[in-house]
């Protein structure tokens, strides 16, 4: 089992690493479970433009896909030696998946108001609009956070060689 010693305030404990990194690697596929999801119940409802149940159904998988990529997103990650550059970006890709809970809510909102007329893009305008701000922080967080772990763990490995060729 792979343990670091890790820098918190209680000093001497060590850190489970391997359990934090099951818990990424759920985290991550859930999110991308969620994310494809999200993406299938917008394009599909396209292909049946007339069809008002099916949109309808389509709204309800659009919610449980926003939900899903959520509550992946709040299952904890972190190390305890993380930046907290690297917890902030985390923390962003939380408020992508609100955005997505948002746009669900635009798209139960406006068809409750307009009713069933069909499915159509004023219909789901703001569904659309809330979808593609989540989405460009998710790329932008996803990018982000890739960057600073490459970073960190090399300023990780200087910082324990140069403590090895001092004898410490």
């Amino acid at each position: 089992m792979k343990q670091r010693k890790n820098n918190s305030p209680d000093h001497g404990a060590t850190f489970n690493y391997e359990a934090l990194t099951r818990r990424r690697r759920v985290a991550e596929s859930l999110s991308t479970l969620g994310l494809f999801f999200l993406a299938l119940s917008l394009v599909v409802p396209f292909a049946q433009i007339g069809n008002g149940a099916f949109q309808g159904a389509f709204k309800w998988v659009f919610a449980a896909a926003a939900l899903l990529y959520t509550g992946a997103r709040l299952i904890p990650v972190n190390a305890p030696d993380d930046s907290l550059r690297l917890k902030r970006m985390r923390r962003l890709e939380v408020w992508a998946g609100i955005l997505f809970c948002v746009a669900s809510f635009f798209w139960f909102y406006k068809s409750a108001r307009l009713g069933e007329f069909g499915f159509s893009l004023a219909l789901i305008h703001d569904t659309i609009l809330f979808t593609l701000a989540g989405a460009i922080i998710q790329i932008i967080a996803s990018w982000m956070i890739a960057y600073r772990m490459k970073k960190e763990e090399k300023n990780r490995r200087a910082s324990d060689s140069a403590a090895d060729d001092t004898g410490d």
